[in-house]
């Protein structure tokens, strides 16, 4: 992950960026298993 951050503590902002990143990693992993998913069911269909 990053370097941790000695000092001062995050500002709100700083806090709301690291969370929206984190939920980004997140839905984009969410997104490639729906991917997957929809690749292996439009085979099964056919």
């Amino acid at each position: 992950m990053g370097k941790p951050c000695i000092g001062k503590p995050l500002t709100a902002e700083q806090q709301r960026i690291r969370q929206l990143e984190q939920e980004n990693r997140q839905l984009r992993g969410d997104v490639e298993v729906l991917k997957k998913a929809s690749a292996f069911f439009a085979r099964e269909l056919k």
